[in-house]
């Protein structure tokens, strides 16, 4: 039976745990690895463009002795030319794959619901799981707690504490879902009318109540990075937002990560950013270029993540 990744929340801890140990030994090997999708084709169906997304997967692929097929915007025009169904159920006799960016969440489910082949939420305006995984994976990678070199990459976020300032948007649900699960405690601070979506947070809280996740919710920047040993951030307007950056700008002035709010977080607080950065708005150049910054790290963690998602999706 197919299984698909639109969402974190459907994911286990085990699942988690088990992608993120395939990540670490890709990411160590590659060539090992270099015939693990060979014959094995992805189709990468697009409606938001994306460097990102769109290279990771592609050159990720390639690492893996596979195939990719990008369909732009203008060429595959979703539930124009023809319906997602139809499309979906297409698409499924040429790949063993799909990974679909798109603006509705619900394409990505009506994707999934018809298609014959794993699908992949590459980016939705509900969820970004890819992102929040190598998210997760970055910051297990950079703490070694009490010397356990050897713990699991998963098993180190148990405790810490994650603040992420700015809009509440895909990024930020799926970041809430990805905390609960593994243990890690997570404070987000947004204006107000900003904040992540309700019934994600309900969800979440439901989550940590197994994990002892704390999960926290305020408009206070200062109060949310307090003491938080990684502090994250993403655009003030998302693609499709664009009519709004300018209100957004004075709305969101107070919830830029700089050196002064910097202060309030744990020392060798790690700053993450999941790009593309808008310096000067977001987040400011002294930090994103700082010592403290692993923004490119969590960066090249999407294409490692990546390539253990595709291989527990499309080999079996």
């Amino acid at each position: 039976m197919k299984k698909d990744l639109i969402s974190i929340k459907d994911l286990t801890i085990k699942e988690i745990e088990e992608l993120f140990d395939l990540a670490v030994k890709l990411k160590r090997n590659k060539s090992k690895f270099n015939k693990a999708l060979a014959g094995k084709s992805l189709a990468l169906i697009f409606q938001k463009p994306s460097n990102r997304t769109r290279v990771s997967f592609e050159v990720g692929m390639y690492q893996l002795g596979g195939n990719s097929i990008y369909l732009s915007p203008s060429e595959i025009n979703l539930g124009v030319r023809e319906t997602i169904k139809d499309a979906a159920k297409t698409i499924s006799r040429y790949v063993d794959g799909i990974v679909l960016r798109t603006f509705q969440h619900k394409n990505c489910l009506d994707m999934a619901l018809a298609a014959g082949v794993p699908v992949i939420n590459g980016l939705s305006d509900f969820s970004h799981p890819c992102q929040a995984l190598a998210d997760l994976f970055t910051i297990g990678e950079k703490f070694s707690r009490l010397g356990q070199a050897s713990q699991k990459v998963g098993s180190r976020l148990k405790g810490l504490t994650l603040a992420y300032v700015g809009d509440g948007n895909n990024v930020c649900n799926s970041l809430l879902f990805a905390a609960a699960k593994t243990g890690m405690n997570i404070a987000v601070a947004t204006p107000a009318g900003y904040a992540p979506d309700a019934q994600v947070v309900k969800e979440s809280k439901e989550i940590a109540k197994e994990t002892l996740s704390q999960i926290r919710i305020t408009e206070d920047p200062l109060s949310a990075v307090n003491g938080a040993q990684v502090v994250y951030t993403d655009v003030w307007a998302s693609m499709g937002q664009e009519e709004e950056i300018s209100k957004r700008k004075i709305i969101f002035k107070d919830f830029q990560i700089n050196a002064r709010l910097l202060t309030n977080a744990a020392t060798g607080v790690l700053v993450m950013h999941c790009l593309p950065a808008h310096r000067g708005e977001e987040i400011t150049d002294e930090v994103m270029d700082s010592n403290n910054s692993v923004v490119f790290d969590q960066a090249e963690n999407r294409m490692h993540v990546q390539k253990a998602i595709l291989i527990k999706l499309l080999k079996g």
